[in-house]
C-alpha cells in the first residue's frame, strides 16, 4: 500500500494543503484559515480532514513551518546566552560596517539578538592555523552554569575563535552545559566557516529559534498517527527529518517560500516558455535566493504621521483578518481588490467563504476620508502602493544585479499573486506572466517536489597553487559524510547525487565566488569572475577559501500531465460580466471559471479568471492563453 504525500505550508492568513496519491496519481488542494496562536491547530485540522476522506493515515507529510521565522521576527525565541572567546563578547554588537539606511543619520542599529548581560567569555585561544595557544579549563564552564540559571537562560550559543579549525574547546563547553540541562548550539556544527560575525550571528539565531521549533514539532509528532511520517522543509530547497530540524532550526527560517521556489523550478522545466538578511540578523547558511517583503493580501493600509498612504508591513493575518472576512475593520490589500471589483465576494475560496463586500467598502471609505478620496480611489491607491513595494523587491533581484527584466518571464504564485502579477510585470517591462493551476498552494506543492538535501562546508584557506587532486581528496571526506547521511534517510544509493564546490577569490578580496569543482576549476574561476564582475586577472594569485559539498537524495515529484489542446474560444468557462476598476473609471469585464478553461483557450483583456483558491487579473491590454499543463500564460501589454 502506497503512502500519501502531503505538503503543508503555513501562511499568515491561510494554511495550504496539497495531497498527492501516488496510487491514482491525483493531486488535491485546499486551504484552512491559519491559527496564529497555535499553528499546529490548523495543521492537525487539515490532516484530520485528509485522513477522513482518504481512509488511511499512511502518509509522508512535508511541512514548511513559519514557527522559527515568527520566533525571530517577533523576538519570541528562547532566552539565549552566548559563550565566546575572551575579548569577543561584543562581536554581535559591533557587527560589520554595513548600514541598512546609508543616508539616515538617525537610524538606530538593529538590537543584537543576545543582550550584553547574557554574553559570557571563556579564557581559551586557538590560532588561525589551529594551534592551541591557551587550553580551556572545564572549571570555567562550571562557574558559568549558576550565572546562566540565574538569568533563566534555556539555550546557549557557543562560538569560539577559530573553532571551525579546532572544535575541541566548543565540544568541552557543550558537554558541560548539556549535562546541566541547557540546549546548546555550536558554531563548529552550525557553520564551520571563517568570518566571526556571521558565524556568531547564525549560531545565535539557531540557539534562539531551535527550542521553539523543537516544542512545535514535538507537539505535532505526538499528535500524529505512527504511520504518518513527518519531514520538514529547509531554506535551501530540501527537506530533512524533524530530529535534524530541531537541532538546526536556523535552516528552516525560509522554509515556506523555499517550497514555492522549488515548485517554480519544477514547472519552469516542464513548460520552458519560448523567447524567453532576516529581521536584521545575518544568517550565513545555504539558502535559496529569496527576498522577502511585508506586502501580502492581509497587509494593512493606513495613513502615516506625514499624511501619506502606507501599506504593510503590519498584517491583519487570519485573526481578525481583512475587514471583508467579517471579523476585523482594518483596510487591507484584499479589501481594496474587493472594492475595485477584482475579487468576487461569492466565488472566494470556491464559494466556501463568502466575503463581506459592504464591510470592505466601509473600511476603504474610512481610509479615503483621511485622504480626501472616495473608497474606490483609496483602494486604487492601496493596490498601487502594494505593487510599488513588490516592484521594488523585484528590482533588487533583477535590475540591481545587472539582469534585464525584459528578458525574463514572471512566474506568479501565492493566493493573492494572480491579482498583481500582470501589473508588476508591466511596471518592470517583463513581457509575460505564468500562473500555474496550483499557484495558490504552490509552496505546499513545491515541498512535494523537493529532494532531501544536506549541505556541508569547511574553511581551508588554501593557495591557488594547491594541486587539483589534493582539493579532490579533501572534498571527498565531506562527500563521504554526505553520502552516508543521505543513505540513512532511506534514499536508495542510485538516487544519491553528490555535488562539489569551492569558494574561491583573488587574494586580498573580501568575498568569494562559488565554483563547481572540476579538473579545470582554476580556469573556471577566472571565467566566472569575468562573467560576474566584467573582468578577470589570470595572473593574480587565487585563494581557495571553503570546501563545499551538497548531498542530494532525489525524490519523485508528483507528475503534471499535459491535456489535449482545444479551440481558442473560452465561452464554456464564462461566468458573468461585472464592473471592474482598473483606473478611476470602471470597465465592464468578463469573469471566467479557471477550472472550465481548456488548453488552447485564449482570453483578451480585460478579464478576471476565478479559480477555487485564487483570482487572476488580466489587464485591458493583456492577452492570455491556457497551455497544455493548464498554466495561464499572460502576454503583458502596455
Amino acid at each position: 500500500m502506497t503512502f500519501l504525500r502531503i505538503g503543508i505550508d503555513i501562511g499568515g492568513t491561510f494554511t495550504d494543503f496539497v495531497v498527492y496519491d501516488p496510487a491514482i496519481q491525483q493531486i488535491q488542494t485546499f486551504k484552512l484559515l491559519s491559527t496564529p496562536s497555535d499553528p499546529a491547530v490548523a495543521v492537525l485540522q487539515g490532516l484530520k480532514k485528509i485522513f477522513a476522506e482518504q481512509g488511511t493515515q499512511r502518509a509522508t507529510v512535508i511541512h514548511g513551518s513559519t514557527v522559527a521565522t515568527n520566533a525571530l521576527l517577533e523576538r519570541k525565541g528562547a532566552r539565549t546566552a552566548l559563550v565566546t572567546t575572551s575579548g569577543f563578547r561584543d562581536v554581535l554588537q559591533i557587527g560589520r560596517q554595513n548600514r541598512p539606511a546609508l543616508y539616515d543619520l538617525f537610524a538606530d542599529p538593529t538590537p543584537p539578538l543576545i543582550p550584553s548581560k547574557l554574553r559570557f567569555e571563556i579564557d581559551e585561544r586557538v590560532t588561525h592555523t589551529g594551534e592551541i595557544l591557551q587550553a580551556i579549563n572545564p572549571d570555567q564552564v562550571s562557574v558559568l552554569i549558576p550565572a546562566l540559571k540565574a538569568h533563566n537562560v534555556s539555550a546557549v550559543a557557543v562560538c569560539l575563535l577559530f573553532s571551525f579549525i579546532r572544535p575541541e574547546h566548543e565540544q568541552v563547553i557543550a558537554a558541560e552545559l548539556r549535562r546541566a540541562g541547557f540546549l546548546v548550539s555550536l558554531s563548529s556544527e552550525i557553520l564551520p566557516e571563517y568570518r566571526e560575525y556571521e558565524r556568531t550571528s547564525t549560531t545565535a539565531v539557531n540557539a534562539y529559534v531551535s527550542p521553539v521549533l523543537d516544542g512545535y514539532l514535538s507537539h505535532l509528532e505526538q499528535a500524529l498517527h505512527p504511520q504518518t511520517r513527518l519531514r520538514v522543509m529547509q531554506s535551501n530547497g530540501g527537506n530533512i527529518s524533524p530530529a535534524e530540524a530541531r537541532k538546526f532550526g536556523v535552516r528552516c527560517i525560509l522554509s515556506g517560500p523555499a517550497g514555492g521556489v522549488v515548485g517554480c523550478e519544477y514547472v519552469g522545466k516542464l513548460i520552458a516558455p519560448a523567447e524567453a538578511v532576516v529581521s536584521g540578523c545575518p544568517i550565513h547558511i545555504p539558502l535559496l535566493d529569496i527576498h522577502t517583503i511585508g506586502a501580502g493580501g492581509g497587509s494593512v493600509a493606513q495613513v502615516d504621521a506625514g499624511g501619506a498612504l502606507r501599506v504593510g508591513p503590519e498584517s491583519a493575518g487570519a485573526d481578525p483578518g481583512p475587514a471583508c472576512y467579517g471579523r476585523g475593520d482594518l483596510p487591507t490589500v484584499t479589501d481594496a481588490n474587493l472594492v475595485l471589483g477584482r475579487l468576487s465576494a461569492e466565488h472566494f475560496l470556491g464559494g466556501q467563504m463568502p466575503l463581506d463586500a459592504s464591510r470592505a467598502h466601509a473600511a476603504l471609505a474610512k481610509l479615503g476620508e483621511m485622504l480626501k478620496l472616495t473608497a474606490e480611489q483609496a483602494a486604487l491607491g492601496v493596490v498601487a502602493v502594494a505593487n510599488t513595494h513588490m516592484e521594488r523587491a523585484l528590482r533588487v533581484i533583477s535590475v540591481e544585479r545587472g539582469h534585464d527584466p525584459r528578458r525574463f518571464t514572471l512566474l506568479s504564485f501565492g493566493g493573492a499573486g494572480g491579482l498583481h502579477a500582470a501589473g508588476l510585470a508591466r511596471g518592470l517591462g517583463i513581457p509575460r506572466v505564468i500562473v500555474p493551476p496550483l499557484a495558490s498552494t504552490f509552496s505546499a506543492f513545491g515541498m512535494l517536489a523537493a529532494d532531501v538535501i544536506k549541505d556541508y562546508t569547511r574553511t581551508v584557506m588554501l593557495p591557488g597553487s594547491t594541486p587539483v587532486p589534493n582539493l579532490s581528496a579533501q572534498l571527498e571526506a565531506l562527500a563521504e559524510r554526505g553520502y552516508r547521511e543521505i543513505l540513512v534517510e532511506s534514499i536508495p544509493a542510485e538516487r544519491i547525487r553528490i555535488e562539489r564546490f569551492l569558494d574561491m577569490r583573488y587574494r586580498g578580496q573580501s568575498y568569494e565566488l562559488i565554483v563547481p569543482f572540476s579538473e579545470t576549476v582554476y580556469a573556471d574561476f577566472h571565467r566566472l569572475h569575468e562573467h560576474q564582475y566584467g573582468y578577470a586577472n589570470n595572473n593574480a594569485p587565487v585563494e581557495v577559501v571553503n570546501l563545499r559539498v551538497r548531498a542530494v537524495g532525489q525524490t519523485t515529484p508528483p507528475p503534471l500531465s499535459p491535456r489535449p489542446v482545444q479551440g481558442p474560444d473560452p465561452v464554456s468557462a464564462y461566468l458573468e460580466s461585472r464592473r471592474v476598476f482598473f483606473t478611476v473609471n470602471p470597465i465592464e469585464t468578463p469573469f471566467y471559471r479557471a477550472e472550465s478553461l481548456e488548453p488552447g483557450n485564449r482570453i483578451q483583456g480585460p478579464a478576471v479568471v476565478v479559480r477555487s483558491d485564487t483570482t487572476i487579473l488580466i489587464g485591458p491590454t493583456d492577452r492570455a492563453e491556457v497551455d497544455e499543463f493548464d498554466n495561464l500564460l499572460i502576454e503583458v501589454g502596455q
